[in-house]
């Protein structure tokens, strides 16, 4: 996570927002209520995505995605949580 975060240092040049998401406190980092929700949803598929529900949906809809971006939050949240589950279980970076 440490070059994520350090990319993200790069890309905002500020420390706040990447400090933050290493501490995992998204809820409260410095960001728009769209970026949060869409965090919100990528942890929501990444803790138990059998329990997103219409609501989840319809919630990032009311905050600007549309369905293109509602798949493409979950792709990518998919793809991550596979990868690391693939690194963690073979040792990479151990």
């Amino acid at each position: 996570m440490d070059s994520h975060a350090e990319f993200l240092r790069m890309v905002v040049q500020d420390d706040t927002l990447p400090d933050a998401l290493l501490r995992g406190e998204w809820q409260t980092a410095p960001m728009s209520e769209k970026e949060r929700a869409m965090l919100a949803y990528a942890v929501e598929i990444t803790v138990d995505a059998t329990r997103v529900s219409p609501a989840t949906l319809d919630g990032l809809r009311a905050h600007g995605f549309d369905d293109t971006g509602i798949l493409q939050i979950t792709m990518i949240a998919s793809w991550f949580n596979y990868i690391n589950r693939m690194a963690d279980a073979l040792g990479v970076g151990r």
